[in-house]
């Protein structure tokens, strides 16, 4: 009896947090991103959702990735400069060596190098929300964004049409 109730329980709860956001890809619906959050059609889409909301618009995508790179990069060099001094300042207090040694000034200049990197994340973020908002109001236009080019790449030449 008991293993049937952890089972059901089990399944019960499984089911309970299965139930994930699914976007319906068949309208196009606009992105808004306020303080840091993104929302669609009033629904806040977690981050790691918005490649897929982004994914009909090329440079959107590409864009969010830049800007994920950029705050992945900024955030580790912050926190090396960060765990750097830290452990600089650790060691000058628990011990006699003089305080501040070279390790605290590298901590310190990654701090620094770290804030322009991080600096521009927000800007690429909200060009990639309105590049996606402005690619959904073209494509109700009456006037085509037919292209077609010739490719050539490692794996053969052929043609792309964008549409």
């Amino acid at each position: 009896m008991q293993k049937l109730l952890l089972a059901l329980t089990l399944l019960f709860g499984l089911t309970a947090f299965s139930q994930g956001l699914t976007l319906d890809n068949t309208a196009p619906k606009e992105v808004k991103y306020e303080r840091g959050r993104y929302y669609v059609n009033g629904i806040q889409i977690p981050s790691y959702q918005m490649k897929k909301v982004f994914a009909p618009n090329l440079h959107s995508v590409k864009l969010y990735k830049e800007a994920k790179s950029k705050e992945s990069i900024g955030g580790l060099v912050l926190g090396v400069g960060i765990a750097m001094s830290v452990v600089d300042l650790a060691i000058g207090l628990f011990s006699d060596i003089k305080y501040p040694t070279a390790l605290t000034y590298i901590g310190v200049g990654a701090i620094a190098v770290s804030i322009p990197i991080l600096s521009g994340r927000r800007a690429k973020i909200e060009e990639a929300v309105k590049s996606y908002n402005d690619s959904l109001k073209n494509t109700g236009s009456s006037e085509s964004n037919f292209d077609i080019n010739a490719v050539a790449n490692q794996n053969g030449i052929g043609i792309q049409i964008k549409f």
